[in-house]
């Protein structure tokens, strides 16, 4: 059978939290719930380890045998709570940033920038046709400005006026037709006339017909650059072609546009709109954008 034994100490003196104390020596083992305590009587007393000061179990804690049932119950300071719970922030290894650099100069550092900017050049260069174009200049002088000047080149073109073509160069082509057109018919006429006065009068084969196309107009060549293609234009140009039916001297000429890579043959245009137009053809009725339209003839069905 297990004995308790004390331990061979000098009495000590055990404060409580009602202000007693109790003086002796502890008896081994200890027990979890409570503290045995040998009077100097020799009588023993049975303590509660909750009912010890704060200083008796810190003071007990430096005994191993009763350690184990004393620290739980020692309650910590706020200094050592915020001891215990403190964040050491151990340094860490960093990158270096790079130098700070302009925008322009961060591009030229990397390929990608530079390959941006070899796509910005390239499409400035592009703007600057397109827009020489829309405004009827020459294609080659917008993209040769804007390599020189980039974006500031193409940017010049958005304020110019739209080169129109002069209404003298249309009246002198209109009226090179017209003439070509009343010497034919002169000489149609005296050729009649002089048959007629023949004083043969023998009956001869019929003469073949000429296929010099003499009756024929030349064709009149429209293109972008030199005109601008919108509702004005058309309406104004082509106007014997809003009719179901047109006159004897138009009655035989066709349109032929040319649109990005479609080229159709127009008889008729049957309406028209601010941004595009609708012809007829032998293939049905087709939708053009002035946008597309590249080129524009005006001929003789047969020429």
């Amino acid at each position: 059978m297990f004995c308790a034994v004390s331990l061979p100490m000098w009495a000590e003196t055990f404060k409580l939290a009602d202000g007693s104390t109790v003086e002796g020596e502890i008896v081994l083992p200890a027990k979890a719930d409570a503290l045995q305590v040998r009077l100097t009587d020799d009588t023993y007393r049975r303590v509660e380890w909750e009912k010890l000061t704060q200083e008796t179990l810190i003071r007990l804690k430096s005994n191993p045998r009763v350690a184990q049932f004393v620290t739980p119950l020692i309650e910590i300071s706020e200094e050592e709570k915020v001891k215990k719970t403190e964040v050491v922030i151990q340094p860490v290894p960093r990158l270096e940033r790079p130098a700070k650099s302009s925008v322009l100069g961060g591009l030229f550092g990397s390929p990608v920038g530079l390959l941006a900017l070899l796509l910005i050049y390239a499409a400035n260069i592009y703007a600057g046709y397109e827009l020489a174009v829309v405004r009827a200049y020459p294609p080659l002088m917008g993209c040769g400005l804007a390599a020189i000047a980039p974006i500031i080149g193409p940017a010049i073109f958005l304020f110019l006026p739209t080169k129109l073509a002069s209404a003298t160069e249309t009246t002198l082509v209109e009226a090179a037709v017209a003439t070509q057109t009343h010497a034919a018919n002169v000489h149609e006429t005296a050729a009649a006339h002089a048959a007629a006065q023949s004083p043969l009068h023998t009956v001869s084969a019929p003469a073949p017909e000429a296929t010099s196309g003499s009756n024929i107009p030349d064709p009149q060549v429209f293109k972008r650059g030199q005109f601008t293609f919108n509702r004005r234009f058309i309406e104004t140009k082509f106007a014997s072609f809003f009719g179901i039916a047109r006159r004897e001297v138009d009655k035989e000429m066709v349109l032929v546009i040319k649109a990005g890579r479609t080229t159709v043959t127009a008889t008729r245009i049957s309406r028209i709109a601010a941004s595009d137009m609708h012809v007829e053809t032998q293939q049905g009725e087709i939708q053009i954008p002035f946008a597309d339209i590249q080129e524009v003839i005006l001929k003789h069905k047969d020429s």
